[in-house]
Formats: C-alpha cells, structure tokens, sequence
C-alpha cells in the first residue's frame, strides 16, 4: 500500500476543506478542535428599526449554513483522524478486524476505516 499517495490524498482534500470551512466558519477561539458559524442573526434582533422579512431571512440563511458548517466539519475531522493513523502506522487497516481495507474502498475514501465487509458498521 502507498501510504505516502493516500497521504498526499488527504492533505489536498483537508487544504479543500479548511478553504470550505473558511466561508461559513471559523475554529472557535475557545476550542480549537471546533467550528463555528459564522454571521449570527442575532444581531438585530433588539434593533427597532430592523425588517422582520430581513431577521427571517438572516435566521433561515444562519440554519443553512450551520448544516453546511456541520457536514464539512465532519469530513474535516474524518480526514484529521485518518492522517493521525497514518502518523500511528495504523492507516488501512479495518477497526473491526484489523484486516487491510481494500485499496478501491481506500481510492474511493482515503478515511474510510472499516473494510468492506464492515462498512454498515
């Protein structure tokens, strides 16, 4: 197995990600392992002076980007964990019976971390 390709594999789709992540984020200053969204409708909620059209459409577009914030998210951290195998000599290896994960699995989803036998799993 060429773990220098997959390697190589996950570092380009995680600079992807960050860049991603970059538009409708930012890592929280107080938990560098976590994401937030960025623009928080909450802001004109007290203003008098403030559209309700505009605040509902600052609250539907907040949601949006929050779901879009949390699936990225959860690739990101997939891909940190399968780097932080590969650091670990354990990348490619199936979590449940530590056989190989067969290389199309691997080329199809370099953070895949079960076998194919176990992917419902």
């Amino acid at each position: 197995m060429n773990i220098k390709y997959y390697k190589e594999k996950l570092e380009e789709e995680l600079t992807l990600l960050e860049k991603e992540l970059d538009t409708v984020g930012k890592i929280n200053p107080d938990n560098p392992q976590d994401w937030e969204v960025t623009g928080n409708p909450e802001t004109n909620k007290n203003d008098d002076h403030s559209d309700p059209n505009d605040n509902a459409d600052d609250q539907e577009e907040f949601g949006e980007r929050q779901a879009i914030l949390k699936d990225l998210e959860i690739r990101y951290n997939h891909l940190k964990k399968a780097l932080e195998r590969i650091e670990n000599e354990t990348f490619g290896k199936c979590e449940i019976c530590q056989k190989e994960i067969e290389e199309d699995r691997l080329e199809a989803n370099p953070a895949a971390t079960t076998c194919l036998e176990h992917i419902s799993n």
